[in-house]
């Protein structure tokens, strides 16, 4: 796993984020319903965006960020954002966070999937450092930590080797491999099915310094062509446009990364979940038997999930209070039938089974431990800015 993952996680989900909030402070400002909710000023937004990206890009903390370490897991990432977000007057409740951190993640991984190289991923941390940049240019001071954290990120990541973009690109897919939540706007535009899955199109034009598809050059010894044949490519491929600028300040040519939400479609920032749910929505007897199989061995395990309340100034990222209140209330889970399952324990299996479970949790409270830590030191050093 690569060691230089987390600032780009970081910027990039936060940089997400900050496109969203901004979406919905503007749509709520407009709403015909503010009267009841609480007025929000442009003055208002603007303070948000600035003291989110103040604390966001503060010396200390982006030096701590850059420094070599393993990237976070969801929970430990989120639990940032959240303190991130927070930084403001702004507040978000339980369930709103979390529909706010699956809208960066799914918007952050189709980037990753369309990204024509792994060096490419500058280009896009990049296109979020230049729109988080406009965000703040009426407060000097926040825009020059943005351009100085900038040139840190190409100092950081401009030596490193195509090997170790491609390492960088693999450690972006483990962490986003598990996460499937639908989103309107990739519904709407057909760039995502129902089941979660992200659709690549076989088009466009190839990365930068590659050619076409299509074509085979057989070489001899001394590196000159004697034939050559063609093949389908099974797309339509076009020659390579020229590549983005990694300065500071520059065209970048890729678009990704870019501000895909307005004002004109409030219902982008929409999302569901979508877990071990088949393409038309039809219940899988078969995974109802395995996990009925799996109880009757192990037995039953309870969890309990605790909610801490939150403050006043809410954001809302539901199209009404009463969605609100059932996303929470049901966890996110709202469109999916709850499968009860009967679980016959046997004592003497369920303790060999609850010992060796026990071995493995205690292995990840470890790992836990290990991985959060750097997040815990983050999260103190945020409650000092």
């Amino acid at each position: 796993m690569s060691t230089r993952t987390l600032p780009l996680v970081f910027i990039n989900l936060g940089g997400e984020m900050l496109y969203i909030l901004d979406q919905r402070l503007q749509a709520q400002n407009t709403s015909v319903d503010n009267s009841e909710k609480g007025v929000w000023s442009e003055n208002d937004r603007k303070r948000v965006m600035s003291d989110i990206v103040g604390t966001m890009f503060s010396k200390a903390f982006m030096d701590e960020l850059l420094k070599p370490q393993q990237l976070y897991s969801h929970r430990t990432m989120k639990t940032v954002l959240t303190r991130l977000a927070h930084t403001s007057i702004m507040r978000l409740n339980p369930a709103s966070m979390e529909k706010l951190y699956e809208l960066m993640v799914m918007a952050f991984k189709y980037q990753v999937y369309l990204c024509p190289r792994p060096k490419d991923l500058l280009l896009i941390t990049y296109n979020h450092m230049d729109a988080i940049r406009e965000f703040v240019r009426d407060t000097p001071a926040v825009a020059n930590q943005v351009d100085e954290t900038h040139r840190k990120l190409i100092e950081v990541y401009s030596p490193l080797s195509e090997g170790e973009f491609q390492l960088l690109r693999q450690t972006l897919l483990v962490f986003f491999q598990d996460m499937h939540v639908r989103v309107s706007l990739f519904l709407k535009n057909q760039i995502q099915k129902p089941n979660g899955r992200f659709t690549l199109t076989m088009s466009g034009p190839v990365p930068h310094g590659g050619e076409v598809p299509g074509l085979i050059r057989l070489l001899d010894v001394k590196g000159r062509e004697v034939s050559r044949h063609e093949f389908p490519s099974g797309g339509s491929y076009s020659s390579a446009v020229r590549e983005g600028s990694f300065d500071l300040h520059g065209d970048r040519v890729l678009r990704l990364g870019v501000n895909m939400y307005t004002m004109n479609y409030p219902e982008e920032t929409h999302t569901s979940r979508n877990i071990c749910a088949q393409p038309d929505d039809v219940p899988n007897l078969l995974a109802k038997e395995e996990l009925n199989l799996l109880a009757r061995i192990m037995g039953s395990m309870k969890t309990e999930h605790v909610h801490s309340a939150e403050g006043s100034f809410r954001l809302n990222l539901f199209a009404s209070d009463q969605e609100e209140e059932e996303a929470g209330s049901s966890g996110g889970a709202r469109d999916f039938e709850v499968i009860n399952i009967q679980a016959m324990q046997d004592e003497q299996a369920a303790a060999e089974l609850a010992r060796i479970a026990g071995q493995f949790a205690e292995e990840e409270v470890r790992h836990e431990e290990q991985s959060s830590s750097k997040g815990d030191e983050l999260l103190a050093m945020m409650d000092d800015l």
